[in-house]
């Protein structure tokens, strides 16, 4: 007979998480984010506490930020590390659903482990219980299953010996990868069972590695064979699979040009001849230009995101062929697409394998110099006084960039521009949240990439907007001494939005706070905030001051704070592309009216297939 060992159902569970490796041989699961509750405390809490030395616990403030700062650290780890995220019931639980769609939305690994009621319904309702009056088996964690790959509830201690496995499956498959919820019932936490030994032996995770069919292997090259004007739209994807000189050697060796999504930004060092840099809706006129004339459209580790597609607009050759090299055969065939299932590094080998000595006879000659010619004066400093822009913050920033650094936002008007204006030195340096584009992400992302790869650089761009939302691991990162710095620009509001309303005709309403209810008397003082929770912190008044706080940001032990005030107005005009959001048929303003007959006419542009 096997040996076994007696453990509650969560002692097994920490066991077995803190046993699972990866190809490099470490833990897959690095640590553990926890906030304690009814739900998780008495069970889960005695198990993480026991196996403190073999996986160590953090403390954080917020669920959804704890499991922000989770993804983060999966994400530049990646995906080849990954963490943990447990809470109370009920609102503790509810408030990491967020995050995990943010999780599914990137492809990005986590394991929530959210306590739940108690299987054996003896305190039933239990508090913070919700109830479902036509099924009895509903709790708040159902609310995971569309949000998470896979779901499980565990009810019965020995459940944890077949959700576990597939747990990690999903979490380390690189076609299925995202979030994991393993919903915990709090009694069955302590309950106990004799678990086999061998359960709990170290195990090792691989990623494999995809390779193409045959099939649609020639299928792919014969069209790009006969493709005169083809471009390769670099994805996310690239990244995880490791592809980054693979795509360089592939680009290369056949003449392609290469423009970046939001995830596949870095993919290539942005001087490269061949990085005609971003796509889409943020993108640049360069990038734009040859994807609206491109007749073969190979994408590479990309979901074909409306940003990137102009929703479904910028295609605009009637000849356009659309090949999706991807890892999951659900991303491989979005919108007609001639699939090629393949791991991105394999694929790109095998791919130019099969494409020979073929090289693409179109020049893509002047596009990137006219494209910075528009667009660097943006980011040179303000010679007056007047309030600066964003795109001026950003130039700051990339002065003060190093070798080593990593810029990173999220959402509202940041993104757009750095994906426009940043130039991205190597792979890694580059950690847009665009997929879900979640505010709140920033500063809590901020600490979870510091904590993946201590050694670099890490600045945030947050707006006052999203860092209200947020702020919370700030205090968490200066408790831990996660050095970081965060660049607040103070537009007083959701300036990306305001713009957006602008628009489409809409009056500037409800998101500048001197367009909201009360917004006149708000008066916020970030520095003063962020060194409330620990932070070193500072407001400065220019962009000349802006870079002399830089330049002292390593002497901070936790996270460093720079707040300057930023005109919400202003945005890079050049480059981008359409993007659908629908305007109002009837209006009795004539600036909404206008902005419909716009927006018919580029409707007209958008291709169903």
């Amino acid at each position: 007979m096997s040996k076994t060992i007696r453990l509650t159902a969560a002692q097994a569970m920490v066991r077995y998480i803190a046993a699972q490796r990866n190809e490099d041989g470490e833990r897959f699961i690095e640590a553990c984010w926890a906030i304690f509750g009814h739900g998780n405390v008495a069970g889960l809490g005695e198990a993480l506490y026991a196996n403190r030395e073999a996986i160590p616990t953090y403390r954080g403030h917020n669920e959804q930020t704890m499991a922000h700062a989770a993804i983060a650290y999966a994400k530049q780890s990646g995906r080849r590390k990954a963490m943990a995220v447990t809470s109370s019931i009920g609102p503790g639980a509810a408030n990491m659903v967020t995050a995990a769609a943010l999780a599914h939305v990137n492809r990005l690994p986590v394991l929530l482990i959210p306590g739940d009621v108690f299987a054996s319904r003896g305190p039933d309702p239990v508090l913070q219980q919700v109830e479902d009056w036509g099924d009895g088996t509903v709790t708040v964690n159902d609310t995971f299953k569309p949000v998470t790959r896979y779901f499980d509830r565990i009810m019965r201690p020995e459940q944890v010996l077949t959700a576990l496995p597939r747990a990690f499956r999903t979490m380390t498959d690189p076609a299925d990868c995202g979030p994991v919820c393993l919903s915990f019932c709090q009694d069955v936490q302590t309950e106990a069972y004799d678990y086999p030994l061998s359960f709990f032996e170290p195990k090792v995770w691989r990623q494999r590695r995809i390779r193409p069919d045959e099939g649609e292997l020639a299928e792919v090259a014969g069209l790009i064979c006969a493709a005169k004007r083809p471009v390769i739209v670099a994805g996310g994807g690239v990244h995880y699979a490791g592809a980054s000189q693979a795509l360089v050697a592939f680009a290369e060796a056949h003449n392609i040009p290469v423009t970046e999504t939001q995830a596949g930004k870095s993919a290539l060092p942005w001087d490269h001849p061949l990085n005609l840099g971003p796509i889409g809706v943020t993108g640049g006129e360069a990038a734009n230009s040859v994807c609206a004339e491109a007749d073969v459209v190979i994408g590479i580790g990309t979901r074909f995101q409306d940003f990137t597609t102009g929703s479904w607009g910028l295609f605009a050759n009637p000849e356009r062929r659309l090949i999706s090299l991807n890892v999951a055969a659900y991303d491989a065939m979005k919108h007609g697409a001639v699939p090629l299932q393949s791991d991105a590094l394999v694929g790109l080998q095998e791919l130019g394998e099969r494409l020979g000595s073929f090289k693409a006879s179109g020049t893509i000659d002047g596009l990137k110099p006219n494209w910075f010619a528009k667009v660097d004066p943006l980011t040179d400093a303000p010679s007056g006084n007047s309030l600066p822009t964003d795109m001026q913050v950003i130039g700051a920033v990339q002065r003060a960039a190093r070798e080593n650094t990593v810029v990173m936002c999220a959402a509202g008007t940041m993104p757009g521009e750095l994906h426009k204006l940043w130039k991205a030195g190597r792979p890694g340096s580059y950690h847009m949240e665009y997929g879900f584009s979640c505010m709140g992400y920033e500063i809590a992302g901020a600490m979870g990439i510091k904590m993946a790869q201590p050694d670099r650089d890490v600045i945030c761009f947050t707006g006052d907007g999203t860092y209200m939302m947020a702020n919370s691991e700030m205090a968490t990162a200066a408790m831990m001494g996660v050095a970081f710095t965060v660049v607040v620009t103070d537009n007083r509001g959701f300036g990306c939005i305001n713009r957006l309303q602008m628009g489409c005709g809409g009056a500037e309403f409800n998101n500048l706070l001197d367009h909201a209810i009360g917004g006149e008397n708000s008066s916020i003082d970030f520095a003063k905030h962020a060194e409330a929770m620990g932070a070193t912190s500072i407001k400065v008044d220019s962009i000349a001051e802006l870079e002399q706080a830089l330049a002292k940001r390593t002497e901070a032990r936790g996270p460093y704070v720079i707040v300057i005030d930023t005109d919400p107005y202003p945005s890079t005009e050049p480059g981008g592309t359409w993007w659908d959001v629908s305007v109002p048929e009837v209006s009795e303003r004539a600036e909404v009216n206008a902005a419909r007959a716009g927006y018919d006419a580029n409707k007209k542009r958008q291709r169903a297939d």
